[in-house]
């Protein structure tokens, strides 16, 4: 836990304006993205500090791939249900504003602006699904 990082604070519930969805799993949170890039625009976040997505081993695979499934069963909550006009992915250092690993879930992605295209562009430099 670092009491500086922002995710920490909202996974702990410590952020009041910060609402989370349902999460099928406890070490998972999941909330709206403060500057969404689309109609749906959610960040799943581990409740234990992680750094950012360079730190991530083999060991780490469970954890996206749960990652990955709170973010398909909110966008489905959200009514999303074509599930194949979807983004998910992590920003490549130094390209992360905050060193806590979360997973961006976007949809529906045809709708992404031209800037959103690339910023959250898939396996760029800066952004890997």
């Amino acid at each position: 836990y670092d009491r500086k990082c922002v995710f920490c604070r909202i996974a702990r519930r410590e952020e009041p304006g910060t609402a989370l969805f349902p999460s099928e799993y406890e070490d998972l949170v999941c909330f709206k993205d403060i500057k969404p890039a689309a109609p749906h625009h959610y960040l799943v976040v581990p409740v234990e500090h992680l750094g950012n997505c360079k730190t991530l081993k083999t060991e780490h695979i469970p954890l996206v791939k749960r990652m990955m499934e709170v973010g398909k069963a909110v966008l489905q909550r959200n009514n999303v249900s074509d599930l194949s006009d979807i983004r998910m992915g992590f920003h490549w250092p130094p390209f992360c504003s905050i060193a806590h690993l979360h997973l961006h879930v976007l949809a529906p992605a045809s709708q992404l602006g031209f800037l959103s295209r690339l910023y959250y562009r898939i396996n760029s430099y800066w952004f890997i699904t």
